[in-house]
């Protein structure tokens, strides 16, 4: 009997209280983890949001990185109307840069509207800008050295263009010179020049005095001398009888008419057509005066184109 109280007294250990107290402890270390996991998520997502914010705020204009900023565009803007102009004379192409500054036409009105604009965009555009300035100072200098060498060329050709107008106007002077004494050279010139009084009977009496009764007609004789230089055509030669006022004797009735003399419309008093051939022709005119001739000092002069072939003087008593 008391063996089995003793066994009935004594507690044996219950295996499902042990189970259950492992169990509890490891969920307590995986709770642990997932604490220290969150904390961590959170410390990150709360650095995060802080940076962002942070390079926000950096990147935000200020007021006073907006008047640097506009001063910096308006810079560039000036800049580029002075390389635009350079180039323009220079001949070179401006596409690229009026391109850009319609561009940055736009963005100077971006950055007057806007009151988040942003720090590195400007910095960027700027970057962009000033890139296509100094590229464009090295095409500028190359536009120079070329504009230059242009000049220089141009230099030599208007100065050999010069010496070549100078060789031809000193030619053309020459020729002047040479045609005028051409012309000068090729002038008729009448020789061996008589007058005669010629009365009813038909008969002649040679000056240089001649009798005024004794002239029906007025006979005028001379040759042409030879000239080689003068060329072969045909040839008006005309008469003046000049009495001792200087007035020309004229007969529009009887063959007399006018001609051009120093530019002057005169009157002559006879006249013949000729073919000039050069064989020292002679020539013979004849002029009849409705009234007696009076007293006094005649002068007989021969013209043709325009300029004196000779003259001779006679009295009339």
């Amino acid at each position: 009997m008391e063996t089995t109280n003793k066994d009935q007294s004594t507690p044996k250990p219950d295996k499902p209280v042990f189970v259950e107290e492992k169990t509890g402890g490891k969920n307590k270390v995986i709770i642990g983890i997932l604490g220290v996991l969150l904390l961590t998520s959170l410390f990150f997502i709360w650095d995060g949001m802080k940076n962002q914010d942070k390079l926000e705020a950096e990147n935000e204009i200020t007021r006073e990185e907006l008047v640097e900023a506009s001063s910096q565009l308006e810079k560039i803007s000036i800049e580029l109307d002075e390389k635009i102009a350079e180039i323009e004379a220079l001949g070179g192409d401006v596409s690229e840069l009026e391109q850009a500054k319609e561009e940055l036409e736009k963005e100077k009105e971006a950055l007057r509207k806007s009151s988040n604009y942003k720090v590195s965009r400007l910095r960027e555009k700027v970057k962009g800008y000033e890139s296509l300035l100094k590229a464009k100072d090295v095409e500028i200098d190359r536009l120079k050295q070329l504009s230059d060498s242009l000049f220089v060329e141009n230099t030599d050709l208007k100065v050999q263009q010069n010496e070549m107008q100078d060789a031809i106007s000193s030619l053309e002077v020459d020729k002047g010179k040479l045609e005028e004494k051409v012309s000068f050279a090729s002038r008729l010139k009448a020789q061996n020049i008589r007058i005669y009084a010629v009365n009813k009977r038909g008969k002649e009496r040679e000056g240089p005095v001649l009798r005024s009764r004794q002239i029906e007609k007025l006979k005028v004789t001379f040759s042409l001398a030879e000239n080689n230089v003068a060329p072969i055509e045909g040839k008006e030669i005309v008469i003046r009888v000049i009495d001792q006022d200087g007035k020309v004797i004229f007969d529009v009735a009887k063959g007399s008419g006018t001609f051009i003399y120093n530019g002057k419309e005169e009157f002559f008093t006879a006249k013949q057509d000729i073919l000039f051939d050069n064989s020292k022709q002679n020539l013979t005119y004849f002029y009849e005066k409705s009234s007696e001739f009076a007293t006094g000092k005649y002068t007989m002069e021969a013209y043709t184109d325009g300029y004196l072939l000779g003259l001779k003087s006679f009295t009339v008593k």
